[in-house]
């Protein structure tokens, strides 16, 4: 029988951060991050808070991309977050992480060879993740979602 945590997860892996604004710093408040992941092979960019959550080049974390914080696997509403409302005290996927965003894909571009690249924004903070489409093909076009990261 599969576990809650299966059902509302679209993707996890472990990434090792390989370079911080690998391009320069844009943005005062944000760092862009570039990672491996380590059982899926996938590529990330990744734009973070970095005045929030700090990250640095070689370490590992966690990330996973979520339909739903709820375990039992409901559906969220999307489109608004209160947590003293919203989940009245019961436990949910982002207490087992130390970052959480929201946000929406708004591009998945099939390329050869059977990679996808999925771009999704969290209020602007950009991700793109490049991987074999076997991996990533629960993450549909225009489909909310959460990302929540941990260290390693």
């Amino acid at each position: 029988m599969a576990s809650a945590t299966s059902r509302v997860t679209l993707f996890e892996d472990i990434f090792e951060i390989t370079a911080l604004n690998p391009e320069g710093k844009k943005f005062e408040r944000v760092n862009r991050l570039s990672a491996t992941g380590t059982t899926f092979e996938c590529d990330l960019l990744l734009d973070y808070n970095c005045q929030i959550y700090s990250l640095l080049e070689g370490e590992k974390m966690t990330l996973v991309l979520a339909s739903t914080l709820n375990l039992d696997g409901s559906p969220d509403d999307h489109t608004s977050y209160n947590p003293s409302t919203t989940y009245q005290n019961e436990p949910t996927l982002a207490d087992n992480y130390e970052y959480v965003m929201h946000g929406r894909v708004f591009d998945v571009s099939y390329k050869k060879d059977g990679v996808v690249v999925i771009a999704i924004s969290f209020g602007g903070l950009l991700c793109r993740l490049t991987g074999d489409q076997r991996h990533v093909s629960s993450i549909l076009p225009d489909m909310r979602l959460y990302i929540l990261v941990k260290k390693d």
